[in-house]
């Protein structure tokens, strides 16, 4: 998996700070067909409820204006969205919580809900759809994908893109590291708790 590819063109978005919060998060939770995660630290994500509508209270019933985005990948499951997430380490004790909270997650159809723990995944980056592309410093988290307040955030740098090529290249990556392919020469498989290749 060690490669440099041929310089080209590219058509790229820098974002960073919040902006990773609206081109980032904004866009998984609107995925329609697909969303894919590969990140090395995950933690549960509080995200704005965008079911409020301008002129209804966000309070209503006792409901805060901000829910587990979670929630919203429960909703995009229910529609038939494919979501893998793919982590390095066990996600924090929030996330694992609010996973059990949902059956839509818990028990989904197969191969509609995924999350494969590789102890080597550093990278991060965010497919959306196939068809959007984020590659950058954040996990994900609150604090690295600006969901957290001014002053709580962690200073990442990222890129969005939608360069087809680019696209192809870094699905066929995850893929790869999804469906266990570098397991079988992995000097830490002794130590994995579960090889994706088992």
């Amino acid at each position: 998996m060690d490669f440099v590819r041929q310089n080209r063109p590219v058509t790229l978005a820098l974002i960073g700070g919040k902006g990773h919060y609206e081109a980032v998060v904004k866009a998984a939770m609107n995925a329609e067909r697909s969303l894919w995660i590969a990140t090395a630290n995950l933690k549960e994500l509080m995200v704005e409820d965008e079911r409020a509508r301008p002129g209804r209270r966000r309070t209503a019933a006792g409901r805060s204006e901000f829910r587990s985005v979670l929630e919203t990948f429960a909703e995009r499951v229910g529609r038939g969205v494919e979501i893998r997430i793919l982590h390095a380490s066990p996600p924090s004790r929030p996330f694992r919580a609010e996973l059990r909270r949902l059956p839509a997650l818990r028990r989904p159809p197969r191969g509609a809900f995924e999350m494969r723990l590789c102890p080597r995944v550093h990278f991060k980056a965010v497919i959306v759809d196939g068809g959007m592309l984020y590659l950058g410093s954040a996990n994900w988290t609150g604090a690295g994908l600006g969901a957290k307040g001014e002053g709580r955030r962690n200073f990442e740098l990222g890129l969005t893109s939608r360069d087809d090529l680019l696209l192809d290249e870094v699905q066929a990556y995850f893929d790869r590291i999804w469906r266990g392919a570098e397991c079988s020469a992995c000097k830490l498989r002794d130590f994995c708790p579960k090889p994706l290749d088992e």
